[in-house]
């Protein structure tokens, strides 16, 4: 492993040789083989359905996960799989998504699906990846995947197989007699030819390709976007940026005696390219608890079981499921653990320091982006680590803190002055980060470093600090408010678990801060003590939220991101609602959709008498639009 404790050894690993001249896998079958070759019978993978520590687990080895990543990528060529063609997955965690991501990026491109759409948005995936081959769950108690998917590949005439996977082969006597007795019928028909994903696999040699593997660098994978701000996009990734994701995890974190453990979705970047790609560099041991990861049964109150049944030494997490973790005692030993990575969203600093309290171990913070291969920064490590920042750049990842001038010139900032955070690594795709071309139109600067939309600064010891996103700016008369403000003084109160600030649609001022608040199980508080609180440590007055609203549960994506399009649905109902009441026009908001073109419309449920002008002159003083319906 190479020092990484500061930018002076960031510096010299990039000094050795360039990144073209390192040794490093031209294709994912090469980087399977290498870890295949070094560490065949040191386990690779493990998964357990079940969340219990004495529960059932099954493992597979680096020869093993080899063969059985053969025998997918045979079967997905013999059944039309070439290169440039899509192999799309739609599947909870479990040792054959942990195949069919390597299978799938081996034969073709692997597009994961995040199974937590609906059948229209995965529908909608599916045709703008023109996937020909759908690997997905076999119908299951207590998940509608099967039947979402089914109807989803209703409407994407490109998708010829669909295989299936039966969870009920992880279960034992008596739950697996009953599964078959329970299991939910799938009464959508379709146009694709349905199979056994296990047992077609096994049909294919496991001992070599039955294609020839190039070795040269291409796309292998497509991952539509998880973000906070809507509609899904697609973004290419190469292999050079996926090998890349893992060299750097063996280079500076891992080595092959590290067990960690990814309660995080593998349809997300975070599971496969930081840590899956790094376990196949390093020879290290990945576990997945259960399908639904951090969202399944039993796996917070389990959790520090499941890290002394492992042993592990690192654990995977992001903010909202740490909080999660901190509500509860860390009931196991856990001296095996050396480190944990925090990523997805930025760490509350009082969350920061309940968990060193409670594990002794410091969250090592990180960032990425799906449009970078996932790693921008991290960290370091055996260095400082700066609460609230994101760490150093990574060797052969250069970041520039960039503003764009009236003619859209960009012109670097200097130090700690915030602009948009822009990156140029090898995971990083110039021209062609998305597959829809019009999306890629005006995304990079000087057409090298990705406008990440991300507002940053880097200190003078060379630390990155994210401090919002551009496009989530709330813009209030004109004025620039960072909702991080908000949200950082929120979160520092002790009943406050998360915080989501957004701007809500205001008449006069354009918008005015907003923001929702999810409490610590347990704990009450007032939304008036909330406000005293905000005012006191929110230092600017315009960022004073002027709403402050207390849910049960704030929404979020897959991977614990405070979603906020969400919010801003929520924030446009109340207001528009209180305005239509107060005209008492006897209108209300029944919906609120997003048009790609017009983004979130409020739909007004019509009644008779209430004309066009009467609720116009109500709502045409708010900046977002509104329909009947």
């Amino acid at each position: 492993m190479k020092a990484f404790a500061s930018v002076v050894d960031r510096d010299a690993i990039e000094n050795e040789l360039p990144w073209e001249e390192r040794d490093t896998a031209k294709s994912i079958y090469q980087f399977l083989t290498r870890a295949r070759d070094a560490h065949g019978n040191q386990p690779a993978v493990s998964f357990q359905l079940m969340s219990g520590v004495k529960d059932r687990a099954q493992t597979l080895t680096w020869a093993q996960y080899h063969a059985r990543v053969t025998q997918a990528a045979n079967l997905f060529h013999d059944i039309g799989v070439g290169r440039d063609d899509v192999v799309a997955f739609i599947l909870p965690n479990c040792l054959e998504t942990a195949v069919t991501v390597l299978g799938g990026a081996v034969a073709g491109i692997v597009n994961p699906v995040n199974p937590l759409l609906d059948a229209d948005q995965i529908s909608s995936i599916l045709r703008e990846t023109g996937a020909k081959v759908v690997v997905t769950l076999k119908a299951f108690p207590k998940t509608d995947v099967a039947q979402k998917v089914a109807e989803a590949v209703r409407h994407a005439p490109d998708v010829k197989n669909v295989l299936e996977i039966d969870l009920n082969r992880y279960l034992s006597p008596p739950k697996s007699w009953i599964v078959p007795l329970i299991r939910p019928k799938n009464p959508v028909e379709h146009h694709a030819r349905v199979r056994n994903f296990n047992a077609e696999c096994a049909r294919q040699p496991s001992d070599h390709l039955i294609f020839d593997d190039v070795l040269e660098d291409r796309v292998a994978a497509f991952f539509h976007t998880g973000g906070t701000t809507g509609m899904p996009k697609v973004a290419q990734h190469k292999v050079s940026g996926m090998v890349y994701n893992g060299w750097l995890g063996a280079s500076l974190i891992f080595k092959q005696s590290d067990v960690v453990i990814c309660p995080l979705p593998m349809f997300h970047v975070f599971a496969i390219y930081p840590i899956l790609m790094s376990m196949i560099a390093s020879g290290g041991h990945v576990v997945f608890p259960t399908p639904a990861g951090y969202r399944g049964d039993g796996v917070f109150d389990n959790f520090w079981k499941l890290v002394e049944r492992w042993k592990v030494t690192y654990m995977i997490t992001v903010p909202t499921a740490l909080s999660a973790l901190m509500q509860r005692p860390v009931d196991a030993d856990v001296s095996s653990l050396r480190g944990a990575f925090s990523g997805s969203a930025p760490l509350p600093l009082e969350l920061f320091k309940r968990f060193e309290a409670a594990t002794g171990v410091e969250i090592i913070e990180g960032y990425g982006l799906t449009e970078c291969t996932c790693l921008v920064s991290c960290n370091p490590p055996e260095g400082k680590k700066k609460i609230g920042s994101v760490g150093i750049p990574l060797p052969y990842t250069h970041v520039r803190i960039l503003h764009h001038d009236a003619a859209d010139n960009p012109v670097d900032c200097g130090i700690d002055q915030v602009g948009e955070i822009c990156v140029a690594n090898p995971g990083v795709f110039p021209g062609s980060t998305y597959t829809e071309v019009d999306k890629n139109h005006n995304l990079f600067a000087e057409e090298v470093y990705l406008r990440t939309g991300d507002l940053g600064r880097i200190d003078a010891d060379g630390y990155l600090f994210i401090t919002g996103r551009a496009k989530d700016l709330i813009i209030r008369g004109g004025h620039n408010i960072d909702p991080a403000e908000i949200e950082e003084a929120l979160a520092g109160h002790d009943a406050v678990a998360m915080v989501g600030a957004i701007g809500q649609p205001d008449a006069h001022a354009g918008e005015v801060p907003c923001a929702y608040v999810e409490l610590v199980t347990g704990a009450e508080v007032t939304v008036e003590a909330l406000m005293e609180h905000a005012r006191k440590y929110i230092h600017e007055r315009a960022a004073v939220p002027k709403v402050i609203e207390i849910l049960d549960e704030l929404p979020k994506t897959a991977v614990g991101k405070v979603f906020k399009p969400d919010l801003r649905r929520l924030a446009i109902t109340r207001t528009y609602n209180e305005a239509l009441a107060s005209a008492g026009l006897g209108v209300k908001v029944v919906a609120v959709i997003e048009d790609k073109k017009r983004g979130l419309v409020a739909q007004i449920g019509r009644v008779d008498g209430v004309t066009d002008e009467a609720v116009t002159a109500v709502l045409g003083g708010f900046v977002r639009p509104w329909e009947w319906v």
